[in-house]
C-alpha cells in the first residue's frame, strides 16, 4: 500500500470553525474560498444533503494537520 503525498487532513492554515473545508482545498489542490462556497451551496439547495451533519462527522473522523 503506497502512502498519498497530500492526505486529506483537517488544515490548521485555512481554518474558520474545524479546518474540514480548508483540509478539502488544500487536498485538493483549489482555492479555500471557492470549496467553502460550494459546500453553502449544495448545502443550501439539496434537501437530501444535511450539510452540519455532515461537517461534524467530517470534523470527528479527519484527523488534524501537522
Amino acid at each position: 500500500m503506497s502512502q498519498s503525498k497530500n492526505p486529506l487532513r483537517r488544515s490548521r492554515k485555512h481554518r474558520l470553525v474545524a479546518g474540514v473545508c480548508g483540509g478539502f482545498a488544500d487536498w485538493l489542490g483549489w482555492n479555500v474560498t471557492l470549496v467553502r462556497v460550494l459546500y453553502v451551496v449544495v448545502s443550501i439547495l439539496s434537501a437530501a444533503f444535511p450539510g452540519i451533519l455532515a461537517y461534524i462527522i467530517l470534523w470527528i473522523l479527519m484527523p488534524q494537520a501537522d
